[in-house]
């Protein structure tokens, strides 16, 4: 009797302390993606660098001069030029996701500079089944009215801004995941609020008429939009 109690508690011992292990730990959460940040020593790219490896993101951060990057844990500097396919699609294949963030700026022709580094960056992300998010300007989107952003802008701006429209033009003709993010008038270094509006083709503006965001509330989002896609082969902005 005394060995049959035993084995009964025993039995039911097991029974108390095994439910755990049987049920199994909670999964953890979906490791962040690994992202290909192409410009990453730039006003912009660097909010998106600082913003995607403070939530745990793993960067291969690329640029010109990749010496003007601080490395990390997180970070990996690289040499990148855009233009350069190979190079291109061997620093892509490393990563879950392509984040552009060059501006067509060289000194040269902004139109043929932006459309180089964007063919590149379609032709990257087709070969090697990436999603692509291009950081795009303020003059590819449209007024309430439905005029044009880019017709209003100085002359000395209207360039790059035709430029990047163009670009926005052939994402929408490829058979690429894309993500077009234009910023609003205005972006700047600034502060981290996290408050903000987002929206699609339509210039966002308070009811002062003032059309801005922070350069770290737009990393903010862009952000958000890895970790969460919601404008899938579409354009987005966001602003104040």
């Amino acid at each position: 009797m005394k060995i049959g109690l035993l084995l009964a508690t025993l039995a039911l011992t097991l029974a108390v302390t095994q439910p755990a292990a049987a049920q199994g730990a909670p999964h953890p959460g979906r490791k962040p993606p690994t992202i290909l940040l192409v410009g990453a020593s730039g006003m912009i790219g660097s909010r998106i660098l600082k913003e995607a490896s403070s939530r745990g993101h793993y960067v291969i951060a690329a640029a010109r001069h990749p010496e003007k990057i601080a490395g990390g844990p997180d970070i990996q500097p690289v040499k990148l030029d855009a233009t350069d396919a190979k190079a291109f699609a061997d620093e892509a294949r490393h990563a879950d996701v392509i984040v552009l963030a060059t501006s067509p700026r060289g000194g040269g022709d902004p139109a043929a500079e932006a459309k180089a580094v964007a063919d590149t960056a379609i032709a990257t992300a087709r070969a090697t089944h990436k999603r692509l998010v291009v950081v795009g300007g303020a003059g590819s989107l449209n007024f309430p009215d439905g005029r044009r952003v880019v017709d209003t802008l100085p002359q000395n701006y209207r360039a790059e801004a035709l430029a990047m429209r163009s670009v926005l033009d052939t994402l929408k003709t490829s058979d690429t995941n894309w993500t077009f993010f234009s910023p609003p008038m205005s972006i700047a270094p600034g502060t981290h609020t996290g408050k903000y509006r987002l929206g699609t083709t339509v210039l966002l503006a308070d009811d002062k008429g003032n059309s801005r965001i922070s350069a770290e509330d737009y990393a903010d989002a862009l952000v958000n939009e890895l970790e969460k896609p919601e404008h899938v082969r579409s354009q987005m902005t966001a602003a104040y």
